[in-house]
């Protein structure tokens, strides 16, 4: 999707390092050859419901900034597709592709999680714990899921992108301690053959493992990925490296993480810093698969017990998103979708509008400013180029530019003043400002 220096001064350097001239060379490649671009994935709570008024506000927001969307088949917004064998009930789903077709570019479908019955389950009765939802299928039943998966495709023909499973969901193997990759991989090639044969042209993508990450210097960790933001996870690692290995074939190659680390979720050496990660990690992956790198989300804010990313200003949440994406765009990544939040409270950290169960939901919250500018602005294909940053500026901002548009993120909380691209501006704390060149 994006083609950049693979230099020592970047252009956007971590704060704290980087040369005076930020970027200084650009070029165009295949990192993201057929890459979607920014968006987003549909969760529990979207435009497809709330109020009347919420529901248009937001289906106009989402039209006027049309992004590729994501969508589970079945959890996160969508019912069970097969409650009992040969028993289909596409209703949710068909809701959420007629939305995904009228506001945005391409659908995408994440094709998890599995019936009950496909995992031991009763037939015609759904477990809808967590528990149980992220139970993966038993050995026995992978066709059944892969013909579940070709009667999908055929049923939205319009749908040509696919992810398989979500992150190993059900497929750690706790007596050897590690992601029992051999199962997901068999599955994997069933569901890549099934959906060829519905259409040759459909794009099928996995492993979608985390990508974890250890603090430096900790024994879990890969030597082959590793920074000032830690070391990838040896299991993620062997993970993605079996799956390249034996797989049936592949158009691109789909991950998550979080830019903080797997134990004790520390941002290293800073949150804006750590963002590093995504960067590198992306850029492994192009290097060992050779294929277009997806990340199905990506996080910047640690969870709390309750899985809930709440604790930041809204100020600094979008100002660390922004540095993640510059870190993904400058790493080559071909597809990026950000996990909306979406809530009914009037509360809603992180998501992308006002939640549409409001009367006066559906409105763009910082998120989706941000997001649906990088997209408009750094495209697939985009050729990034040089900004000079006064000497005093470098440790305090993260730029990103081509031949159009220049992103600057002010990465401190408290007023600056700053001189990039040749401009002197004023900047509020944790301020995201787009400039024209």
């Amino acid at each position: 999707m994006v083609t950049l220096a693979l230099l020592a001064a970047t252009c956007s350097g971590a704060p704290g390092a980087g040369e005076g001239r930020q970027g200084s060379e650009s070029e165009r490649g295949k990192a993201g050859a057929g890459g979607l671009g920014w968006g987003f994935t549909h969760t529990q709570y979207s435009a497809d419901q709330g109020t009347e008024s919420g529901r248009k506000a937001a289906s106009a927001l989402l039209s006027g900034r049309p992004m590729p969307q994501n969508q589970h088949i079945m959890g996160w917004g969508a019912g069970n597709p097969e409650p009992s064998p040969g028993h289909y009930d596409f209703a949710d789903l068909d809701r959420r592709i007629a939305l995904m077709r009228k506001t945005g570019t391409a659908p995408v479908l994440t094709l998890c999680c599995a019936p009950d019955w496909m995992k031991g389950g009763e037939p015609g009765r759904t477990d809808w714990s967590q528990e149980a939802l992220e139970t993966a299928p038993t050995p026995e039943h992978y066709k059944d899921f892969a013909a579940l998966a070709g009667k999908i495709a055929q049923r939205y023909p319009q749908v040509r992108h696919f992810i398989v499973w979500n992150e190993f969901k059900g497929f750690y193997d706790d007596g050897k301690k590690r992601w029992n990759y051999e199962g997901y991989t068999r599955l994997y090639n069933l569901v890549y053959r099934e959906l060829k044969k519905q259409n040759p042209g459909n794009q099928v993508g996995g492993p979608y493992v985390v990508a974890d990450s250890d603090a430096p210097g900790e024994a879990d960790g890969s030597a082959a990925v590793s920074g000032p933001w830690g070391t990838l996870d040896q299991r993620s690692a062997a993970a993605i490296t079996y799956w390249d290995k034996h797989k049936a074939g592949a158009d691109f190659v789909v991950v998550d993480g979080s830019s903080y680390t797997r134990e004790g979720d520390r941002l290293i050496p800073d949150a804006f810093a750590a963002t590093r990660k995504f960067q590198d990690v992306t850029r492994w992956l192009r290097r060992t698969t050779g294929l277009p790198v997806w990340w199905a989300e990506w996080y910047v804010e640690p969870a709390d017990g309750r899985d809930d990313r709440a604790g930041w200003s809204e100020g600094r949440r979008t100002a660390v998103q922004a540095t993640a994406m510059i870190r993904l765009a400058e790493g080559g990544t071909a597809t990026a979708f950000y996990w909306n939040p979406e809530t009914t409270g009037k509360r809603c950290p992180g998501c992308l509008w006002r939640p549409t169960e409001l009367d006066d939901g559906g409105r763009a919250l910082p998120m989706m400013k941000l997001l649906g500018r990088f997209a408009r602005e750094f495209p697939p294909g985009t050729a990034f180029r040089s900004v000079d940053i006064a000497a005093d500026d470098r440790p305090n901002v993260q730029v990103l530019a081509d031949d159009d548009a220049v992103l600057v993120v002010n990465t401190l909380d408290r007023p600056i003043k700053a001189k990039v691209d040749g401009r002197s501006f004023g900047m509020d704390g944790y301020e995201v400002r787009w400039l024209t060149r």
